[in-house]
């Protein structure tokens, strides 16, 4: 009787590289949103992930394509979050709903991409405009919405002077503000946005907004 037959070799050496990108991705997403693009070491970010500066090239090439390389992951991570809300056996209002929560949830669940944000906002999307693929991304995130928005629309629950980047734009604006902001708002009126007692409170305060908004007039 024979054993099972050990995985080949090639394998193993493609998942230990996939391993080791998606390692030196985690340190470096970190690394660019605690310290922007300029302040960020590729030195450290080897050292963090026990590997070498000259390995990080071998994946990325260089630093401004590990940063671009990072923006992609985690525009890539929010918007798989948004397609996967099935929303389609949802009525509009209920959708948009959805929608809000799950902006939400993922945007206080990764600091970091709001960091990232404020980082390339910073530079004028210098970096941003190099990467073909992230308007792709968003562009098919807002699809979603504008689908949802369009059911609201012919069945005359929503006002049909909006289009779906208003609110797309209206949704990342409180949820990165949220975060973003937390500790400067809290210095200045002592109320600290992040806190778990309060946080289904701000969620639902969202998609009240959303939908008191879209509402007919």
């Amino acid at each position: 009787m024979t054993g099972q037959a050990p995985p080949e070799p090639r394998v193993d050496r493609r998942r230990d590289a996939e391993r080791t990108r998606a390692d030196i991705l985690d340190v470096a997403t970190e690394e660019f949103a605690n310290r922007g693009y300029s302040g960020a070491r590729v030195d450290e970010i080897a050292a963090r992930t026990r590997t070498t500066k000259r390995m990080i090239y071998y994946y990325f090439e260089g630093k401004e394509q590990l940063y671009l390389a990072v923006l992609e992951r985690a525009y890539a991570e929010i918007r798989a979050a948004e397609r996967a809300v099935d929303v389609d056996h949802l009525d509009p209002v209920a959708a948009v709903r959805r929608i809000a929560e799950v902006t939400f949830d993922h945007h206080e669940a990764h600091p970091a991409f709001i960091k990232l944000v404020g980082v390339e906002n910073a530079q004028q999307a210098e970096h941003m405009t190099h990467v073909a693929r992230l308007v792709d991304l968003n562009s098919s995130a807002v699809d979603v919405l504008r689908g949802v928005l369009d059911r609201g629309q012919r069945d005359d629950v929503f006002r049909t002077d909006v289009d779906a980047l208003d609110i797309h734009m209206m949704i990342s604006a409180y949820c990165c503000f949220r975060v973003a902001n937390r500790h400067t708002f809290n210095a200045l009126f002592g109320r600290d946005l992040l806190d778990p007692t309060t946080r289904q409170h701000y969620r639902t305060m969202l998609a009240e907004m959303v939908v008191g908004y879209l509402g007919q007039r």
